[in-house]
């Protein structure tokens, strides 16, 4: 096994906080990609299948991006080559070992029913580095991937390890990159404008476990019924269900979304 092919403890690299990796990059929406992208195909399920909608098809592009070649959404491919470019500059022995593992794959984000995968639309990628007899266990990064998510990062590339359920291997275009990407007209006559950050049923990472840990918070208060709803960052039925509930006891309108209005209320 290579030195940068070797898995560590992710929770204890000294000084690094994997929560705030990402600075204010923030994972892409499945309702972001749902209405600037399109939909993949009409239905997801739990194993990765083929994009079959006409339009969609049109954006995906197959390209040599160094290293590899690998399939993708256009912007992601061309911006994967300007990644790569760098850490070759940066960091070549890397470089020359990084493997790609996926790219674009329609399904649901693992262990969900209600989150589709951004693998589904090509924005995201899965890398490791070649050495290694086995992919890194949970909790465990590759010496190598600790090197370069930096530079995806410069290119607003959200890292997985940020997520809750901390997944090393996964990079993808953050919900501030496919707004820009089709601000630049990349998905055709697209607009953002009608776009308002709020959360609802597909979310995750750590804006959503804050929310269920202000819902299970608020909705504690003054009730003896138990009403926990597990904090593990995926805005499923039950944190939908939990912010109905709220909603109703705030005298909101009861929609499920965790908008502006709903927010303050939790404040």
């Amino acid at each position: 096994m290579t030195f940068w092919a070797e898995a560590i403890s992710i929770d204890e690299i000294e000084g690094f906080e994997r929560s705030s990796a990402n600075g204010t990059l923030r994972p892409s929406q499945n309702k972001t990609n749902l209405a600037l992208i399109g939909s993949a195909r009409s239905s997801y399920g739990a194993e990765c299948e083929k994009p079959t909608n006409p339009g969609f098809l049109k954006l995906v592009e197959t390209g040599d991006v160094g290293p590899f070649r690998t399939t993708g959404l256009r912007p992601a491919i061309d911006a994967l080559k300007r990644i790569m470019a760098e850490i070759n500059s940066e960091r070549p022995t890397i470089y020359s070992l990084l493997r790609c593992e996926g790219m674009l794959g329609c399904r649901m984000v693992r262990g969900s029913t209600t989150a589709i995968s951004n693998h589904s639309w090509g924005t995201a990628i899965d890398l490791s580095i070649i050495g290694a007899k086995e992919l890194p266990g949970p909790g465990m990064v590759q010496r190598g991937i600790m090197e370069i998510w930096p530079i995806f990062n410069r290119h607003g590339f959200y890292w997985g390890a940020a997520f809750p359920q901390a997944d090393v291997m996964h990079f993808e275009a953050s919900e501030q990159l496919i707004q820009k990407w089709a601000k630049a007209g990349a998905f055709g006559a697209v607009s953002v404008k009608g776009l308002i950050h709020r959360q609802t049923i597909g979310d995750r990472g750590q804006e959503i476990k804050d929310l269920q840990s202000a819902l299970n918070g608020r909705l504690r208060a003054g009730y003896s019924t138990q009403t926990d709803i597990c904090e593990d960052g995926f805005f499923g039925i039950a944190t939908r269900a939990a912010v109905v509930e709220f909603q109703r006891r705030q005298g909101l309108f009861r929609d499920g979304i965790a908008g502006r209005k709903t927010h303050r209320a939790l404040t």
